[in-house]
């Protein structure tokens, strides 16, 4: 009869049978692996969206509440403009999904999706840039880029080009004061590049006023608080037609190196793994190109073709 503490012993002391053993382990393997399987697939099933019908129920768009000359709550933006003409040819409702567009914008618009809701909160960034490494995007609409922004009654005022700026005897230049933002990497190089440094005026690009815009930095060209301004090309060209509806001169800044590009192509965004989505947008683009170009037109931004050349 064994003793009240034969169960106790180390598990190694305890004979098995070999075969069982062998058996019994190839069996936890096995169940093991499919188990890890069948969860992987799980998981993928949750994290891969289905795909989008050709034709949804409604058009749900992610915008910024406050981008223009891009979107605002409004409707006042060239992306609202585009959203609506897309809505209208899809004979669907317009809804749209707001989040400020910084840090973590595709994470919280395109791909936000609580458990249990029919949808995700929207389904399209109207304006996306190609090379976007977030999410799909479709072929571009337009392309524009960085622009050396003046005013054609200041001290820049006979300036045809860029280079020619940099050009200027260094007395004058010390003269001159450019105005860009903080964060834009390839403005700030083109000044170092050009020896420019020094005329620069930084400013912050994420602002925590409620009311901050990115055009702030042309008005204080319009204001004379700086002879010029680097900045983004629709942003130049929307405050100076839109809003101040006095003419600035836009001058596209050549790239500065293969890692510092200033002219972009953009598209439309969404997620990956929707073909059939991304077709429906691609149509949607082809079918109203001159539509779409006749808007991005009325806003005043200025396009470039793939030469980096504005155009006509």
């Amino acid at each position: 009869m064994p003793s009240a503490h034969s169960s106790l012993l180390p598990l190694q002391t305890q004979k098995a049978d070999p075969i069982m053993s062998s058996h019994s382990i190839a069996l936890r393997s096995i169940l093991a692996v499919l188990l890890l399987t069948l969860a992987g697939i799980a998981a993928a099933a949750e994290a891969e969206p289905a795909p989008q019908d050709e034709k949804p129920d409604a058009l749900r768009v992610c915008q910024d509440p406050n981008n223009l000359p891009n979107s605002n709550l409004k409707g006042e933006g060239f992306e609202n403009r585009i959203a609506e003409l897309m809505a209208a040819k899809l004979g669907v409702p317009l809804q749209y999904y707001s989040t400020p567009q910084r840090l973590g914008f595709v994470r919280n618009s395109l791909k936000f999706k609580l458990p249990g809701d029919a949808h995700f909160r929207c389904d399209v960034v109207i304006a996306a840039p190609v090379n976007s490494d977030q999410m799909a995007v479709t072929k571009p609409y337009f392309r524009s880029g960085e622009m050396l922004v003046f005013s054609p009654k200041g001290p820049l005022a006979h300036i045809t080009s860029v280079e020619a700026l940099a050009a200027m005897p260094k007395d004058v230049l010390s003269k001159i004061r450019i105005a860009v933002y903080d964060r834009d990497s390839s403005a700030s190089q083109w000044l170092v590049k050009n020896g420019l440094e020094d005329q620069a005026v930084p400013m912050r690009l994420m602002d925590a006023r409620p009311d901050f815009h990115a055009g702030e930095i042309v008005e204080r060209v319009l204001r004379g608080d700086v002879d010029a301004a680097l900045v983004w090309g629709p942003v130049a060209g929307y405050y100076s037609k839109k809003v101040a509806q006095q003419p600035l001169v836009l001058l596209p800044l050549p790239a500065v190196d293969d890692q510092h590009p200033t002219s972009f192509p953009i598209g439309m965004g969404l997620r990956y793994g929707e073909p059939k989505w991304k077709a429906t947008l691609q149509n949607l683009i082809d079918t109203n190109r001159s539509e779409i170009v006749a808007i991005l037109k009325d806003y005043g931004i200025p396009l470039l073709d793939e030469q980096g050349k504005l155009q006509p």
